[in-house]
């Protein structure tokens, strides 16, 4: 049919050739090739658990930190091409898993001390660490998705879930705040923050400035140049603001002399009867050795017998520190009951105050629920009928006399901020005896040194670390290692103890403002979210 002013075709009918959006080779096309959204199925998520390997080197003893914020804002893109909440609870399974994976693969060395009998259980403790884990960032991104909308409310939707999920799995079931994401700036200023905001605090914010640094990045009005700056910018924040508080403290005149012992007993020696007198014997010589420290610190259950008052190992523990008072770590029994303990020894090898673990380790120190079976008829695997240790009473200060008083903090206390703040007054430093034997030598013993050191910063406070493997440190009230014993060798350490400063704003006020704060932001998204759908 004729067109007038126009050929006769059709419109209808003919066909028409596809004109490119963008020329080849431009810049758009570019961007349209890198777009997250051109991904689908499982190819988004073996994104994301990419993502959250990525996530995880921000850890010790990887700590790349820019590969780390870039894993978490891979993730974040994904989230922001999912549809449904289900797919975003997808996307946070499998990022969660990449970064557990990752951050925490030391969990399988245990496993490992006596691998004919416990080697086949190390893949399975690791898998089902990393997806039990994995399952708080799978409710977090999924909840973000739900109440999110689009743009930046769904990225700060997502930063403030995941760090309440963060917050919720360092206490539920209770806790275990191993390989937080604000854990990733502990080998720079940025630790500094602690003091203020605290460990959770910390994750919030790292998680905020990604999530702000993706906004910058997706306003694709701005120079591709122009936007990557901002967002670097936006990441190096922490470093300026924790370089801000970071200052050097005067020495304390007349500081006590503290010396710090490490045998080195490799774990699958360690209860060895034939071995055991021998690692007692080498701890026995470096007390003894030459000077005159105030306290003498051995590791957590150094003792290779049953601690009991008036035991002829602890006279000759007392003996060769010269009268002087020693902490150490011991296993103690009453009746089917057993506590992992320290104990303060002073002149004659009498106990003068003594300290009993209470943040236990589940599975590895009890069973959780033990007591269930007595009620149903069952093998009971209950503290009481001989299975594990019983918790101790709390957090519990031990005056040591011209050391001052200390809050103790046995092996995994340590990673528990939670734990200090509830110390029952403020001590003159805190201690942590350990038996890093169990994390192998890699990556387990630096990342628990890592959050000694968090400890440290958060309460103002210096913190003596004794490790039977390593590694022992002096730590300084800034988390700074002044002197240390490197991981897998014998030796012993005498060093001043380092100065206190004022308590900390984290050490007066804990987590309640950022609980706080969270609740509030939460309740916000989510009220928004219920507006808008109405």
């Amino acid at each position: 049919m004729p067109i007038p002013g126009g050929s006769s075709v059709c419109a209808s009918a003919c066909p028409r050739r596809r004109v490119p959006d963008t020329p080849p080779g431009s810049a758009s096309r570019v961007r349209d090739r890198l777009s997250l959204r051109r991904y689908a199925g499982r190819q988004r998520l073996a994104l994301a658990a990419l993502a959250g390997v990525f996530a995880g080197l921000g850890q010790v003893p990887f700590s790349a930190v820019p590969v780390a914020l870039a894993g978490l804002a891979l993730s974040l893109g994904l989230l922001h091409g999912a549809r449904t909440w289900r797919g975003a609870a997808a996307l946070g399974f499998f990022a969660g898993t990449g970064y557990f994976a990752t951050s925490l693969h030391w969990i399988v060395e245990p496993f490992l001390v006596d691998v004919a009998r416990h080697g086949w259980m190390a893949p399975f403790g690791l898998f089902f660490t990393a997806t039990g884990f994995a399952l708080f960032w799978a409710v977090a991104f999924a909840l973000a998705r739900a109440t999110g909308g689009r743009g930046w409310r769904l990225s700060l939707a997502w930063a403030v879930w995941l760090g309440a999920a963060e917050m919720t799995r360092s206490y539920i079931l209770t806790g275990f705040p191993w390989a937080l994401v604000g854990y990733v700036w502990t080998e720079g200023p940025a630790l500094q923050l602690v003091s203020l905001i605290g460990p959770y605090g910390l994750t919030v914010l790292t998680l905020l400035l990604v999530a702000g640094g993706v906004e910058v990045a997706r306003r694709r009005a701005w120079p591709t140049l122009v936007r990557l700056a901002v967002a670097a910018a936006v990441w190096l924040l922490p470093l300026g603001a924790g370089a801000l508080l970071l200052h050097d403290d005067p020495p304390t005149p007349g500081a006590a002399l503290v010396r710090i012992v490490q045998p080195n007993a490799p774990q699958d020696e360690k209860w060895d009867p034939e071995r055991a007198g021998f690692f007692f014997q080498r701890m026995l010589e470096f007390t003894a050795a030459p000077g005159a420290p105030d306290l003498t610190i051995w590791p957590e259950t150094s003792l290779p017998y049953y601690l009991e008052d008036g035991h002829a190992a602890l006279a000759r523990v007392s003996d060769a520190a010269g009268g002087r008072p020693v902490a150490l770590g011991a296993q103690r029994v009453d009746g089917w009951r057993a506590w992992n303990s320290m104990a303060l020894i002073e002149p004659g090898g009498r106990i003068a105050d003594l300290y009993d673990k209470h943040h236990l380790v589940p599975f590895g120190e009890y069973v959780p629920l033990g007591g269930i079976g007595r009620a149903l008829g069952l093998p009971s695997f209950a503290a009481e009928d001989g299975f594990g240790f019983t918790p101790g009473e709390g957090p519990h200060l031990v005056d040591t006399g011209a050391a001052g008083r200390v809050l103790p903090l046995i092996c995994y206390e340590a990673i528990f901020p939670q734990d200090v703040n509830a110390a029952p007054g403020r001590p003159d430093w805190l201690m942590q005896i350990t038996n890093d034997a169990w994390f192998g030598t890699f990556s387990g013993p630096y990342q628990h040194l890592a959050q000694a050191r968090a400890r440290a910063v958060e309460q103002g406070l210096p913190l003596i670390r004794s490790a039977n493997t390593g590694i022992s440190a002096v730590i300084d009230a800034a988390g700074r290692v002044t002197a240390s014993l490197p991981l897998g060798e014998a030796g012993y350490l005498d060093a001043r103890l380092p100065p206190a400063r004022a308590a900390t704003p984290y050490a007066q006020s804990g987590d309640l403002p950022l609980a706080l704060l969270l609740t509030v932001l939460a309740v916000g998204i989510w009220l928004t979210a219920w507006r808008d759908r109405r």
